[in-house]
């Protein structure tokens, strides 16, 4: 049987046919917008049927001109015009679907976008169309089970308090990170006085109050954590504020304990 070019397979380029990936290269991009990108953004564009020169305009709210404005302007409005493609591709399918058709132009183009983010060791990442940091594999997937975790037994505002740290490092040019130190621990500090019943006390209260909420000598290392993070977080000095790579070990280390103690809560340890 010979397929025509139009069958569904042959839309996609040989690698995904046949199931081959290659290793997400370590993350050297995250305050910059490669030439690169911004060609397969644009190219990405047109070919869903979109003007990508007429949206970055209006994200610059500038006139159109002769200009291909995707290639000078700042590298935060390049991610500022992936949340405009997304939303108008968006607005797209939705329309589609009132007629009777289906139409997955945004979610095509989200795939496409975040495979290139890995394959070009790009920090970020368009989950349902905004743009939100991206961190090492290990990072990635400890937030997401804490935030599956804690949604799922119904802890909406350490769930929320987790979000928020995401969006502090999200934060575009500059992230919040002493912002993304405070929500981690606060996200953690609420999971522990919901597990021990103590909703008055702090966290480093409860690590002194509650000897076996957290085994030893992990509770040394938490409680240092916690040290750490209300020095950085809510005391920080002038040249102090903490690098990325710290700020994502705090969300990391508070995503991974609470989901510990949500467990244990859960399986009624």
């Amino acid at each position: 049987m010979i397929l025509s070019m139009s069958d569904e397979g042959f839309l996609k380029p040989f690698s995904k046919r046949h199931g081959y990936a290659g290793v997400p290269k370590e993350i050297t991009v995250r305050e910059s917008a490669p030439e690169n990108l911004r060609y397969f953004l644009r190219e990405k564009a047109r070919e869903l049927g979109l003007d990508p020169d007429e949206i970055v305009c209006h994200v610059l709210h500038e006139m159109p001109d002769n200009r291909i404005k995707i290639y000078n302007c700042e590298w935060f409005h390049v991610y500022d015009v992936i949340e405009k493609v997304f939303k108008q591709l968006a607005d797209i399918d939705r329309e589609q679907l009132k007629k009777g058709r289906s139409s997955t132009r945004a979610c095509d183009f989200e795939n496409s976008i975040n495979e290139f983010f890995l394959d070009e060791g790009i920090g970020w990442q368009l989950v349902g169309g905004e743009i939100q940091t991206r961190g090492p594999e290990s990072f990635e997937r400890t937030v997401r089970s804490a935030i599956a975790e804690l949604d799922a037994t119904g802890r909406v505002t350490a769930t929320r308090e987790i979000h928020e740290a995401l969006h502090d490092l999200s934060r575009r040019p500059i992230p919040d990170l002493t912002g993304a130190v405070h929500h981690a621990m606060a996200a953690l500090e609420c999971v522990a006085r919901d597990v021990t019943g103590d909703s008055k006390a702090t966290l480093g209260d409860i690590l002194k109050k509650y000897p076996g909420v957290i085994p030893k000598p992990l509770d040394t290392a938490v409680e240092k954590a916690w040290g750490y993070a209300s020095q950085m977080g809510r005391h920080i000095q002038e040249g102090c504020e903490p690098g990325r790579r710290e700020v994502e070990l705090i969300v990391g280390m508070a995503a991974s304990v609470a989901t510990y103690l949500t467990k244990g809560t859960t399986a009624g340890s």
